[in-house]
């Protein structure tokens, strides 16, 4: 059997880093993990080629040969789905589909050109679909709500993909969430109890990138790193002595819960084990909000505190913040510009509340009639899914307001400042190796001198290498990224012109 795996095409998002990567001469933030693993599962006698577009041109000879397309995808790449789609139908192969997009869409995703449904997690439904190909007995749709113990998930097919295209390389640790926010769809993919991989599944996990090559970031995917935390301890003092009998050549990044700061037990484990930055779903700083959408990890603490304690633990705080709460005053935005000034988080990234399809949020304004349509996963682009309370020109107004302002070069290079002013490295830092110094010379260029941020930038090297020269790597990492956030707004902007002159003619 000839499989090809193809991964669509992400579009230019705040998360794409398309620019900041040029820095490093690096072709996509990550390789696709899911269809990674995907091929993992299939029979190994089978012939398994990957094509990721976000690091290659799609090419009709791939299909050459081939017996089975496998796709997969999340809500965001629908676009570049329908593109592979119409590029393999009528040529006489076979199409399945997986992954978050055909997932949580359910039936409204069912297209005639598409052969077979492979839902849900794929230690459960994959095993189904090849015994069922072997009878000869094919079903068009595999789902199941069973929830598979993670000893069931094999190593990736990294030979499948070349580590050199990648910025980062990922991994997973846990599926689940114990928390149920409302506009949030991992409990409805992963459920709501967390369940986590063997600490020995986790070294070998890293014997894997390490004895490839690998040295750098690894991305700890999972959306809650801390959802099971009694696990995640055992875990912590054997991932640092890992690193420690190779010279720490792997810095981590995770996603975690905002509770992750009144534990500081966790953060000291964190940070010995060479973690370097963790995402927080902070959403807002309006109480009523907070409650409204059911993050109760947020609610009734302070949050301003929350945050500074998990940056002068050592880890640099990512954060996610949300507008569009019906809970939300006019005042919202200043307030959301004012607080993310002040809390000192450089990678903001505000969006747009979306209903996505068989959340809380959703079902609650479907019952309301306030639905407008499916969320595209893209909550940055300035366009909503719904009926808002608040007006909708006041709304798209104030959230554009919100990113253009905190990513003038003023307002984001203050937001360094006042990280680094209230940020402890680990004991280790984050070494530059020679891809950051490659990195480091270009900004000099792009940045320092035909960048208009470039009084801002001089300022900043100045005062890094005299009052905070071990957070250095950080900080270059965050000028190069403000110059991709400022080329994506300009990218948006542009877009959101074209789409009002089309509408005017």
């Amino acid at each position: 059997m000839n499989v090809l795996l193809v991964y669509p095409q992400y579009p230019e998002t705040f998360w794409s880093f398309k620019y900041a990567l040029k820095f490093v001469s690096k072709k996509a933030a990550f390789p696709p993990l899911g269809l990674l693993t995907v091929a993992a599962l299939l029979p190994a006698s089978w012939n398994k080629k990957l094509i990721d577009l976000n690091v290659t041109k799609w090419n009709d000879k791939e299909l050459e040969g081939i017996d089975l397309v496998l796709i997969s995808a999340m809500l965001i790449q629908e676009a570049s789905v329908e593109e592979i789609i119409q590029g393999c139908h009528g040529r006489g192969l076979k199409i399945v589909v997986g992954g978050p997009l055909f997932t949580i869409n359910g039936e409204e995703t069912l297209d005639d050109r598409i052969d077979h449904y492979v839902l849900d997690e794929g230690e459960v439904t994959i095993p189904e679909f090849l015994a069922d190909l072997e009878k000869g007995t094919l079903k068009r749709m595999y789902s199941s709500p069973e929830r598979p113990a993670l000893s069931r998930t094999p190593l990736p097919a990294w030979d499948l993909i070349s580590f050199k295209k990648y910025a980062t390389l990922p991994v997973q640790y846990s599926r689940g969430c114990p928390f149920n926010c409302d506009f949030c769809d991992i409990a409805i993919l992963n459920g709501r109890v967390p369940r986590t991989k063997s600490s020995e599944q986790m070294l070998a996990e890293m014997d894997a990138l390490y004895e490839r090559g690998w040295r750098g970031g690894v991305f700890i995917v999972d959306d809650n790193f801390i959802g099971h935390k009694k696990q995640v301890k055992q875990l912590l003092p054997r991932l640092r002595q890992w690193g420690l009998e190779r010279g720490y050549p792997f810095h981590f990044i995770t996603e975690a819960s905002l509770n992750l700061a009144d534990d500081d037990e966790l953060l000291k484990l964190m940070t010995e084990a060479n973690f370097s930055q963790v995402f927080l779903g902070i959403e807002t700083p309006h109480e009523g909000s907070l409650t409204e959408c059911n993050k109760v990890q947020n609610a009734e603490r302070d949050l301003e505190e929350s945050i500074h304690k998990i940056q002068q633990a050592g880890l640099e705080v990512m954060g996610g913040f949300i507008v569009g709460f019906d809970s939300d005053p006019p005042s919202i935005f200043e307030q959301q510009i004012r607080f993310i000034q002040r809390i000192g988080v450089v990678t903001a990234m505000v969006g747009l509340l979306h209903a996505v399809p068989r959340t809380p949020l959703y079902q609650r304004l479907k019952e309301q009639g306030r639905i407008l349509k499916n969320s595209t996963g893209n909550n940055t682009d300035g366009t909503l899914n719904f009926i808002p309370k608040m007006d909708v020109q006041l709304l798209i107004n104030g959230y554009r307001q919100i990113v253009e302002t905190i990513y003038q070069p003023r307002q984001y290079y203050a937001r360094i400042s006042t990280f680094l002013k209230g940020y402890k490295p680990g004991l280790k830092g984050q070494r530059m190796k020679m891809r950051d110094v490659r990195a480091f010379v270009k900004s000099l260029y792009i940045l320092g001198i035909f960048g208009r941020e470039r009084f801002y930038y001089w300022k900043l090297l100045t005062t890094t290498l005299i009052k905070y020269r071990r957070a250095f790597p950080q900080a270059i990492s965050y000028a190069i990224y403000g110059y991709h956030f400022r080329r994506v707004l300009k990218h948006l902007a542009l877009a959101s012109a074209k789409k009002v002159t089309s509408k005017a003619t």
